[in-house]
């Protein structure tokens, strides 16, 4: 089978642009063939493509396949494990068609919606539940709240007991989403003065918890407005994703954070069997009792059509989890 797949023309060094993508056909054969429906989008993935990228795993090749998380349909196998018209999900990345071994894809219960399968949940459960570990009566700072994982995590908080929870995003619209779609207790446009006093506003008492994914000011905002003993679950810092490796993920000022009593516990998400389980087990029960909102942004269109919409992505165009329905 000849399938076409998106790959890297060179590592990127500064701002990503599409010229940095291209469209190739390549041979796919193996156990299992699967025809892609979906194809799943995250900021993470720009720090994949660098090639002096900071995630603890080997960073994308140019003239390889770039992407991680698919949603696809069983078009011919010859394993017993699967069968043709099979739902499957695998880490097969941005291309019309893959193969490999049926013990590659992961066999999924078909649903209405199998966007459901392509979210940062559990990146969002770890970090809230197993990280920062939160719990009744925690006062929540969520960072990048309207983001793929920051939508996921405020709610995730408000299901292990924090009393409340705050969320900032970068415009009006996205503050009232979060308040009036996704249940945070109230949230701030950061661009709207200073972050600090508005936290200072919405959480007179001190925050206990935050969970930061864009660093910067908002982090030191955070750190002046926290309670002693407060965790910090670090994600990442998108706010400086630009420029070299120091510049996009900063040291975090330890010393200010210990004169403060605050405990920064930086960590990332390997979504690992383990990780995907407690995820799905939480997330399917709290979808269940009606407490939780699944946000997520679906963009269709064709294989060559990917690069724009992350592009887009991490230009802040959408809302929750994006992907691209493949047409």
């Amino acid at each position: 089978m000849i399938t076409r797949e998106i790959q890297l023309t060179a590592q990127i060094a500064g701002a990503p642009a599409l010229d940095d993508f291209t469209v190739a056909a390549t041979e796919v054969d193996g156990e299992v063939l699967v025809r892609t429906d979906q194809v799943g989008l995250a900021a993470t993935y720009l720090e994949l493509m660098r090639a002096d990228c900071t995630i603890p795993v080997p960073a994308w090749q140019p003239g390889r396949r770039v992407g991680v998380a698919a949603i696809g349909t069983v078009i011919r196998s010859d394993s017993p494990e699967l069968a043709v018209g099979d739902l499957v999900q695998s880490m097969t990345g941005w291309s019309e068609y893959s193969a490999g071994p049926a013990a590659q894809y992961i066999k999924l219960d078909p649903i209405a919606d199998p966007g459901y399968y392509l979210g940062q949940g559990p990146t969002a459960y770890y970090g809230m539940a197993d990280v920062a570990g939160v719990g009744e009566g925690d006062v929540v700072f969520v960072s990048g709240a309207a983001g793929g994982v920051g939508s996921l995590a405020g709610q995730i908080a408000k299901c292990l007991g924090a009393v409340r929870v705050i969320g900032s995003a970068g415009s009006p619209v996205k503050v009232d989403y979060l308040v009036n779609e996704l249940g945070y207790d109230a949230a701030f446009d950061y661009h709207d003065g200073s972050a600090a006093d508005r936290l200072r506003e919405l959480a007179p008492e001190g925050i206990s918890v935050f969970f930061d994914v864009v660093g910067g000011e908002q982090y030191q905002a955070a750190l002046r407005t926290a309670r002693p003993g407060a965790r910090f679950a670090l994600c990442g810092s998108l706010s400086s994703q630009l420029g070299g490796a120091a510049e996009r993920f900063p040291k975090p000022d330890h010393a200010a954070a210990q004169a403060r009593g605050v405990e920064l516990l930086p960590f990332s998400c390997h979504h690992t069997p383990d990780q995907i389980a407690a995820w799905r087990e939480h997330f399917s029960t709290w979808l269940g009792e009606g407490r939780f909102v699944y946000p997520q942004t679906v963009v269709k269109g064709g294989i060559e059509d990917v690069p724009q919409v992350f592009l887009s992505l991490l230009q802040g165009s959408y809302r929750g989890n994006v992907s691209v329905r493949l047409s």
